[in-house]
C-alpha cells in the first residue's frame, strides 16, 4: 500500500493550486528545488508521473487520483483538529465548482446558509454546468453543480432541479430591430425568424444556450452578430441595455418582465437546463452541511426536474 507523507501531498495541492513549482514554493516557504524533489519522490514511490510540468502545472490522470486524495486528507484533518480544539485552529477551505448563472442567482445563498453557523471558507471555481464535472475528475473540487447526471467516479449525484430560461430584449432592442414582428401578438415563427438575423448575447465562445434554443426551431445556428459578456450579471445588463437579445434565469428576469423593463420575445417557449449537485463520496459533516444547503435552496429556487 503506497502511503504519501503528509508534506509531499501538500506539496502537490500547492503545485496544482499555484500553478507554477516557484509559486509552490513562496507558498511553502521551501525552494523551488524542494518542492521538484518531493514531487520526483511521489512519483518514485507512485511508480509514474504525478504532473505536467507545464504552466500552469496540471495533473496526469493518475495524479488526478492522489490530488483527489491529498484535498480528503486535508479536508479530514482540519475538520478533527477543529472537533478537538472547539474554535480555534484552521478554518476549513472546501473547492466548489458552479456555473456562472447558478452563481449570480441563488447558490451564495445556500452557501450564506452554511457560513453562519459553520467556520469555513469557500473556494469557487466558475466553469459551465457542461464542464463543472470534469473539475471533480480531476480532483480540483470535492462537488459541484453540474448538467451530468451520472455520478462521476467516487462521486454520488443528486438532483437539484430545473434552471429555466426566457428569451428576452430590452424594449429599446425589440424597437430597433423587432418592430416588424410586433412580440406579443405576432406569429411565434416570425418571431424566430427575425431572431436568426439580429445581435444576440453570448456568454462566452463556449455558451450554446442561445444557439441551441434557436437551432431547435430554425435547424440551424442563428446567423447575426454576436456580442460576448463573460459574467452573469454583465451578461444580464448587456441585455437590459438593448445589446442583443439573450436568454435569462428567471431569477433574473421575472421583476423586469413584470415593470416593461424587458419584453419576453416569444411567450411560453422557455428553455430548461436540468441541474445535478456531485459531491464526494467522504464522511465529511462540512461536505454534508454544503449539501444540505444546496439541495434545500435549490428546491426553493428552481422549478422539479421531470
Amino acid at each position: 500500500m503506497i502511503r504519501f507523507q503528509r508534506e509531499h501531498l501538500e506539496t502537490l495541492l500547492a503545485a496544482v493550486d499555484h500553478g507554477t513549482l516557484d509559486a509552490a514554493a513562496r507558498a511553502l516557504s521551501v525552494t523551488p528545488s524542494a518542492v521538484s524533489q518531493r514531487l520526483k519522490a511521489m512519483e518514485q514511490q507512485a511508480g509514474r508521473v504525478l504532473v505536467r510540468r507545464t504552466v500552469p502545472v496540471t495533473p496526469t490522470p493518475a495524479g488526478e487520483v492522489v490530488l483527489r486524495h491529498a484535498r480528503q486528507a486535508r479536508l479530514l484533518d482540519e475538520e478533527t483538529a477543529r472537533a478537538l480544539d472547539g474554535a480555534a485552529g484552521t478554518v476549513p477551505s472546501i473547492p466548489l465548482a458552479v456555473n456562472a448563472d447558478s452563481l449570480g442567482t441563488w447558490f451564495l445563498d445556500a452557501l450564506d446558509r452554511v457560513r453562519a453557523d459553520t467556520e469555513v471558507v469557500f473556494d469557487l471555481h466558475r466553469e459551465d454546468q457542461d464542464r463543472t464535472a470534469e473539475l471533480l475528475r480531476a480532483g480540483t473540487v470535492m462537488a459541484a453543480v453540474t448538467a451530468e447526471a451520472a455520478p462521476v467516479q467516487g462521486c454520488s449525484s443528486v438532483p437539484l432541479g430545473v434552471d429555466r430560461y426566457r428569451a428576452v430584449a430590452a424594449p429599446s432592442f425589440v424597437d430597433r430591430y423587432l418592430r416588424a414582428a410586433e412580440p406579443g401578438t405576432a406569429s411565434e415563427r416570425r418571431v424566430l425568424d427575425l431572431l436568426d438575423r439580429v445581435p444576440l448575447v453570448d456568454y462566452d465562445r463556449d455558451d450554446d444556450l442561445q444557439q441551441g434554443y434557436l437551432r431547435t426551431v430554425l435547424g440551424h445556428a442563428p446567423h447575426g452578430p454576436r456580442h460576448f459578456v463573460p459574467t452573469s450579471a454583465d451578461f444580464a445588463r448587456a441585455v437590459g441595455l438593448g445589446f442583443g437579445w439573450g436568454l435569462l434565469p428567471e431569477a433574473q428576469c421575472t421583476a423586469l418582465l413584470a415593470s416593461g423593463g424587458l419584453v419576453e420575445l416569444v411567450p411560453g417557449r422557455h428553455a430548461d437546463v436540468g441541474l445535478w449537485w456531485q459531491r464526494w463520496n467522504l464522511a465529511s459533516p462540512l461536505l454534508e452541511r454544503v449539501t444540505g444547503a444546496v439541495r434545500a435552496v435549490a428546491a426553493e429556487r428552481l422549478h422539479p426536474l421531470p
